[in-house]
């Protein structure tokens, strides 16, 4: 194994206390510099901007009731931009933050409790691991401290906004974003009462469009390219990679529509979308599909090659505790949902969907070839990282 460096303390004692101060503030402003979670492609380091001022605050709390020196549990990796703003956010809000080393749905429950009123910052995978916990040891904390549960990081899959306001109330906030746009749109619980799919509206400040491939807008609830446009400009990548622009609008990469109500749908990666025998397929109207299913905790479809078809897609799957299913049940049932060409014809059973450090599925490595068992279960390499916290 490679030899570890020293650890944040070890390097703290050894650098003479004086050195801060001798040196005097740096000659050449600072940037932050933000790594893309890479879940389909490489990770690429993002400039933010210094100094961007109280103003990403003000959009924020146009859309989410954020309040000075409410308690601020903040469960998001603070190397993820998500909790990253969140600390930024605390700090400017004077409010107590509550860190954990590591995410554990009971020890956030614990958290709730212990505070009078709390903020909680979470990735959506949080969300189904504290409604996973038994109902005694959710019982046995009162959530009633919960003002706000902000979560951002990744799509809401199924009906999990519905699932986490019917028992902790309608305290449900969804921002959608990316490293490279900041935020773009925050659903409101009353928003996610409405679809619990939504990715809601743009807060205060903020352009959003949707563009097909020559750069002109689409109709309502046409899929196109997310494009959008807010203060706190993205610089650029630090390996010079280029960026789309549009209108002064900096493309996501991902696709969606809005809809006649005016609510922000992210339909996927717009590198994720499959095209099989020449039919555009949108997998997570297949994921959704899939999480209708009562044996089916979690799921995640992609393209893979076909010979015939150029592509088709494969359903990763992973079953409730005790369910059992098989595959052909659930072609059958995804047949009657979707449009023939949209279903699965590879089905694999998995004991955990792979996830990076932000709880975000990694779809690049569902089509790494893991290991197949002769039952048809997959098994993944150990996902130390791969698990959020």
């Amino acid at each position: 194994p490679a030899e570890k460096g020293p650890s944040i303390a070890e390097v703290i004692a050894a650098t003479p206390a004086d050195t801060a101060a001798s040196a005097g503030p740096p000659q050449i402003q600072s940037r932050t510099i933000m790594l893309s979670s890479g879940t389909t492609g490489r990770p690429k380091g993002a400039r933010r901007p210094p100094r961007p001022g109280l103003w990403p605050l003000a959009s924020m709390t146009s859309r989410i009731p954020l309040r000075a020196r409410h308690t601020m549990i903040i469960e998001a990796p603070l190397f993820h931009t998500w909790g990253y703003a969140a600390l930024q956010m605390a700090w400017a809000l004077r409010a107590p933050a509550v860190l954990h080393r590591r995410f554990d749905p009971a020890q956030t429950l614990r958290a709730i409790a212990s505070h009078r009123e709390t903020t909680v910052f979470a990735v959506p995978v949080m969300l189904q691991r504290i409604l996973e916990l038994p109902p005694e040891t959710r019982a046995a904390h009162d959530a009633s401290a919960l003002r706000i549960m902000a979560v951002s990081g990744a799509a809401l899959p199924g009906d999990l906004a519905t699932r986490f306001m019917d028992e902790f109330g309608d305290r449900l906030y969804n921002v959608y974003g990316s490293t490279e746009a900041s935020w773009v749109s925050i659903a409101t619980p009353r928003d996610l009462r409405t679809d619990p799919r939504t990715a809601g509206r743009p807060p205060r400040n903020t352009s959003l469009a949707i563009l097909d491939t020559a750069g002109r807008r689409v109709g309502r609830s046409t899929i196109g390219q997310i494009f959008a446009a807010n203060e706190l400009p993205f610089e650029g990548y630090t390996g010079g990679e280029p960026m789309e622009v549009r209108d002064g609008m900096l493309a996501t990469g991902d696709l969606g529509h809005i809809d006649h109500r005016g609510l922000l749908f992210v339909d996927g990666r717009a590198d994720g979308l499959v095209v099989s025998g020449g039919e555009n397929v949108v997998p997570r109207d297949v994921e959704d599909a899939l999480l209708r299913i009562p044996e089916i905790g979690e799921a995640a479809v992609v393209g893979v090659p076909d010979d015939e078809w150029g592509q088709r897609l494969a359903a990763y799957i992973v079953l409730r505790p005790g369910a059992h299913l098989d595959a052909d049940t659930v072609r059958d049932y995804v047949h009657e949902q979707v449009a023939r060409y949209a279903a699965p014809r590879d089905v694999r059973f998995i004991p955990e969907l792979p996830r990076n450090a932000t709880g975000k599925v990694v779809y690049r490595w569902l089509t790494a070839h893991p290991a197949e068992s002769p039952e048809g279960r997959v098994d993944w390499p150990p996902l130390g990282a791969g698990k959020a916290g």
